[in-house]
This record gives C-alpha cells, sequence and structure tokens, in this order.
C-alpha cells in the first residue's frame, strides 16, 4: 500500500500539478491531490497520516512561492520596460526645451538617472553627462584637425624634397653656402671681433644650458648671413663641459669646421682692457651708440629664475666697462624683465652695426614686453601721468594746472 501511495503522488507530481499551474488551476486541484492522498492514508497508522499532510503542506507553500516569483518577474519586466521609456521621452522633451542633455546615452546611464532622489539631482547628472559628451568630441576633433595638419606637413615636405632635387636649387643653394663662409671667413682677419662669454656653466641647469646653446647656434647662424658679420670668440670654452657635448649634439660634423674662434683663454688675455665692454641689463650705464672700435662682450648664459647681477659681477672683478641697452629710453615698457636672448642681442648688434637706427635694431625685442615706441623720454611721459593723476584727484589743483601749462603746449590742456 505504501508503495502504490508513493506511486501515486508521483503521478499527480509529474503530470496533474504542472499541467494546474500552467493553466491557473492550482487552488481548484490542492483539495482533490489531499483528498486522494489522505483516502490512501487512512488504512495505515496514525503516524503516517501525519507526516503525509506535513509533507503535502510544505509542497503547497513551495509551489504557491514558486508561482508567485514567475509571476512577479514577468509583471516586473514590463514595468521597467515602461519606466526606461517614460525616461527617454523625459530626455527627449527636455532636449527639445533647450537644456543641457546628452544626445547618445546608455542604459546604465539611463537607470541611475532614474535612481537620482530629486529633479535637480537628475538636472545635475545629465549636465555631467552632457560635459563628458562635449569634451570627447572636442577631444575627437582636435586629433583630426592634428591628423589634417600633420598630412598637410608631410605633403609639403614632400613637395620641399622635390624642389630641393632641383639641379638650379641646389646650385643656388651651394652658391650661397660658399658666399656665406667666404664672408665668415674674411670677418675671421678684418672683422670686429665680438665675445661670447662660456664660464656660467656652473650657474646653470643642464636644461639651461642646452637651451643656451640653440641661442648661440641661432645667433651664429645669423651672424654667418649677415653683410658684415662679427668675427666670434668663444672664451672661458673648456673642452669635455657640457657647453662642448651640446654643441656637438647641435653641429655634428659641422663643428670642426664653424669659421669661429674657439679657446680656453679669457677675454682679458686676449684682448686689452680698454677696449673691452660687457653687455648686461644690471649695468647702471645705457649704451648710447654703437662703438665699431671697442669688443662687445655677451654672457652665455639663460637663466629661468633671472639671476641679477651675476654678469655684472664677473666684470667688476675683471675691471671692464658695463653698458646696458637704452630700452626705457626707445621702448614703453610694459612686462617681464629686460633680459633679452642671446639671438635677439645678436640681431640688435648687427643692426646697430649696419644701419646704426636704434628703433630699427630694437624692432627685435619681443612686442609682448613693450606696448610701442615712444618720441619723448620715459621720464617725461612719467611725469606727465603723475600729473594727470593729480589734477584728478583734486590735489593742490590750480598750482598743478600752472605747472602743466608751463611744461607743456596748450593743446595738452586738460578739459
Amino acid at each position: 500500500m505504501q508503495s502504490a501511495n508513493i506511486l501515486l503522488r508521483k503521478i499527480v507530481r509529474s503530470s496533474v500539478l504542472p499541467f494546474a499551474a500552467q493553466h491557473g488551476m492550482k487552488k481548484d486541484l490542492f483539495p482533490l491531490s489531499r483528498t486522494l492522498s489522505l483516502s490512501l492514508c487512512l488504512k495505515q497508522d496514525k503516524s503516517c497520516e501525519t507526516s503525509e499532510k506535513l509533507d503535502l503542506d510544505e509542497w503547497k507553500k513551495v509551489m504557491k512561492s514558486g508561482l508567485q516569483e514567475e509571476v512577479s518577474e514577468m509583471v516586473s519586466e514590463p514595468k521597467e520596460i515602461s519606466s526606461l521609456a517614460a525616461a527617454r521621452e523625459t530626455l527627449e522633451m527636455w532636449r527639445l526645451a533647450g537644456r543641457a542633455v546628452p544626445e547618445n546615452i546608455s542604459e546604465e546611464q539611463l537607470k541611475t538617472f532614474m535612481e537620482c532622489p530629486s529633479k535637480s539631482a537628475k538636472k545635475k547628472y545629465l549636465k555631467y553627462l552632457h560635459l563628458k559628451e562635449l569634451h570627447k568630441k572636442n577631444d575627437k576633433r582636435k586629433m583630426d584637425e592634428k591628423r589634417k595638419r600633420r598630412l598637410e606637413a608631410q605633403d609639403q615636405a614632400s613637395k620641399t624634397d622635390e624642389t630641393k632635387k632641383s639641379p638650379f636649387i641646389c646650385m643656388w643653394s651651394s652658391t650661397m653656402d660658399k658666399a656665406y663662409n667666404w664672408r665668415a671667413a674674411q670677418s675671421m682677419i678684418f672683422g670686429q671681433p665680438l665675445v661670447f662669454d662660456m664660464s656660467y656653466e656652473k650657474e646653470m641647469s643642464l636644461r639651461e644650458v642646452t637651451n643656451t646653446v640653440r641661442q648661440i647656434v641661432l645667433s651664429e647662424s645669423c651672424n654667418r648671413r649677415s653683410v658684415d658679420p662679427f668675427h666670434i670668440h668663444f672664451c672661458n670654452f673648456k673642452d669635455d663641459s657640457l657647453y662642448h657635448r651640446e654643441f656637438i649634439k647641435q653641429y655634428g660634423e659641422a663643428w670642426g669646421k664653424l669659421l669661429i674662434t674657439v679657446t680656453d683663454q679669457c677675454y682679458t688675455e686676449i684682448f686689452p682692457k680698454d677696449k673691452l665692454i660687457y653687455l648686461t641689463a644690471d649695468s647702471p650705464k645705457v649704451m648710447k651708440t654703437f662703438d665699431h672700435d671697442k669688443i662687445y662682450i655677451v654672457g652665455s648664459m639663460v637663466d629661468r629664475s633671472i639671476k641679477t647681477g651675476v654678469s655684472l659681477a664677473r666684470a667688476k672683478r675683471l675691471g671692464l666697462e658695463t653698458a646696458a641697452l637704452p630700452l626705457e629710453k626707445y621702448l614703453l615698457w610694459s612686462t617681464g624683465a629686460k633680459n633679452l636672448t642671446l639671438d635677439q642681442m645678436m640681431h640688435i648688434l648687427l643692426t646697430l652695426k649696419d644701419t646704426a637706427d636704434w628703433k630699427k635694431a630694437l624692432e627685435f625685442v619681443p612686442k609682448r614686453k613693450y606696448c610701442g615706441f615712444v618720441n619723448k623720454p620715459v621720464k617725461e611721459l612719467k611725469k606727465t601721468l603723475d600729473l594727470i593723476n593729480t589734477l584728478k584727484l583734486g590735489k593742490g589743483q590750480e598750482e598743478v594746472q600752472k605747472q602743466f601749462d608751463k611744461s607743456y603746449p596748450r593743446r595738452y590742456k586738460l578739459k
């Protein structure tokens, strides 16, 4: 009898109950299965009846929970889909209203947007996504522009290579190079000396030494192409120094063929002291005219920290005359230190040597450092500005007005 009961339970579990759960008839069939099992157990002991009742109750709970989970999953999926669609419609409405909304948004970002606790939090999250999307677009645009410029540069380089291969261009460049070398060779015999003081290696870092050598290379190239070049001297130049290694990196095999004088001696041992003038921005004496009989010294130093007084102290120790360019006399200075690069100094000195025109020479000063050229000395302009400020403040207006009328014509009179 017990084996028959087990077999009947298996048949009910495998066939009847799945069919009832599929068609929604679970509640009607539970009493039938319970009566069948109870009728079979009436002929058995009371212990068997109790165990069978407990098994059926547990089975009923399990079946109910399984069906509820399936139904909840089927109901939750359409709800989630409908809420995502509603959120997308809300985003589209905000986009049409002109708010900062990203064009493309993923499902994860949309779920995060829906989980925001307030409307302001949702707006902030959408603004963050919008800015992130704009940054990505901007980076992509920059990359495309770089790629485009690189391709254009490659095309231009290919075109220049083709022009360089032209026999006429090659002949012209070689002829001009010979002419420049001839001028540099003549300057070594008849030219005015220009000294680069190479004794500042200890005051600079490796990066500053590299920048100094690059500026000197530009200066040498500019001097070689000028009409009347200087005879360049590298004084206090030590072999196997940082300067030496950087020059070999820059020039390569051409370093030994340069038409310049390189020596480890000091300039005071080569030239007479009464002819030497040390050009430094810290000098109290201002250079008025370019003297063709003097020998100018330029300190080979690039100092990012603007170490004032280093070159002036060196010149004073050696008992040399110093001079500074008249920047304040001709330029209305704006910002920055009055220290110029070595190649700018070379351009200024070459222009003064050829034309003796300060206005033309000081055009090589970077335009970001000054507002323009002045016709009057800067001291007079400062006095005028002080008078104008005093008149505006109303302090001693009558006395200042009289002084202003005496110093300046009527057309400058303040209204």
